[in-house]
């Protein structure tokens, strides 16, 4: 049974045949593995790559990859005895399965393996035992199959005992319900993943490569997703953000100041920093002084050793009630209107400013540039 599983072709194209590469070979092979046929030996991979006949082949050199050449010997046909083990293993693969799937194979209905999967997931939700190779190859309508692969195992392993060890990896490989363990955890697949995914590897019988899901790893996802997830919040905080006005809060150009005792003769510069100001008493009135330079709008520094104001822009020099004398300054600079409030205290508001234009009539003197002292 063994050699004549070995002489099919597969998908492999008749003689006269040109060198396949390792493309078309690993193909083959991955297709003698679902199929449970005895995979491609060594030598046989070298023919193909030379592009030459197989040793099993008409015109072959009839050597294998066995130890020591098996001598020809004449196919003959199997005996009727050999056919009668499949249905003595399906029926011992019946008695193994559980009352669901029993029931589910009598009523005759065929299931897809995505029916399968989407049954083998519904089982690891409800915590119930997974389907297993048995019960999927039964799910499938394909017990012939199933019940075959071991008979020609055996068989191949009486016949060629090097060469049998391949059909019985194939045949444990075979991707009805192929198990990889990953961290401890074996993880079940139904058919043969495609090349390239994620699930080919396990399939194949190669170790999965990923984190374990350890607390460490997991508390390492939850920070990376907060991370994420601050990101994009900022993100569209500052995208909203675009959208409303830009307002400047200026100091309000109303205030209150004290009352007039609390001043003495001279320059008070208490008010500088916060209200842009100074207060003045002279000893006839009580007025106040805009802190800023006529010329380009500088704020000038009051010096009282020389009794007068010095702007650091450009040099522009004013008396101690801000008229100017020197420097670029054109006028003298501008005075808040100042008034007494009901409680008392002197209110300014900096939004009503008194000007002596160069050449004009001063309004120093006006109502509200000046308290009597």
């Amino acid at each position: 049974m063994a050699d004549e599983l070995k002489g099919i072709l597969g998908h492999l194209p008749p003689l006269p045949r040109p060198a396949l590469n390792n493309s078309v070979i690993g193909m083959e092979q991955a297709y003698r593995q679902r199929k449970g046929l005895p995979l491609l030996s060594d030598a046989d991979i070298e023919a193909l790559k030379a592009g030459q006949p197989m040793p099993w082949e008409e015109g072959g050199s009839g050597v294998t990859s066995s130890s020591a050449p098996a001598p020809p010997a004449p196919v003959a046909a199997p005996p009727a005895a050999t056919a009668t083990p499949p249905p003595a293993g399906a029926t011992a693969a019946s008695t193994a399965l559980s009352p669901d799937v029993a029931k589910w194979v009598a009523e005759g209905k065929k299931w897809s393996k995505s029916a399968i999967a989407a049954e083998q997931a519904r089982r690891g939700r409800k915590g119930l035992p997974a389907l297993t190779n048995a019960e999927v190859t039964a799910l499938l309508g394909e017990p012939a199959e199933a019940a075959a692969t071991p008979a020609v195992a055996a068989t191949s392993a009486a016949k060629a005992p090097a060469a049998a060890a391949r059909p019985a990896v194939a045949s444990s490989a075979v991707s009805t319900g192929s198990s990889v363990a990953r961290s401890g955890e074996s993880t079940t697949y139904v058919g043969t993943p495609a090349v390239g995914t994620s699930k080919a590897a396990a399939a194949g019988g190669v170790a999965s490569v990923g984190p374990e899901n350890s607390d460490v790893n997991q508390s390492r996802r939850r920070f990376a997703w907060a991370a994420v997830a601050a990101f994009l919040t900022a993100w569209f905080l500052a995208f909203f953000r675009f959208f409303l006005p830009r307002t400047l809060f200026e100091p309000a150009t109303s205030f209150k100041i004290g009352y007039p005792a609390d001043y003495g003769l001279g320059v008070d510069t208490k008010w500088q920093q916060k209200y842009r100001i100074w207060v003045d008493r002279t000893p006839d009135r009580i007025f106040v002084i805009y802190a800023r330079c006529t010329h380009l709008g500088c704020t000038p520094d009051w010096k009282p050793s020389e009794n007068k104001f010095k702007c650091p822009c450009h040099g522009s020099g004013y008396d101690s009630e801000g008229v100017n004398f020197e420097g670029p300054a054109p006028r003298p600079m501008d005075r808040a209107n100042i008034q007494i409030a009901p409680d008392g205290q002197i209110l300014v508001d900096v939004s009503r400013l008194y000007q002596w234009p160069k050449g004009q009539p001063s309004q120093f003197n006006d109502d509200g540039a000046y308290l009597p002292a």
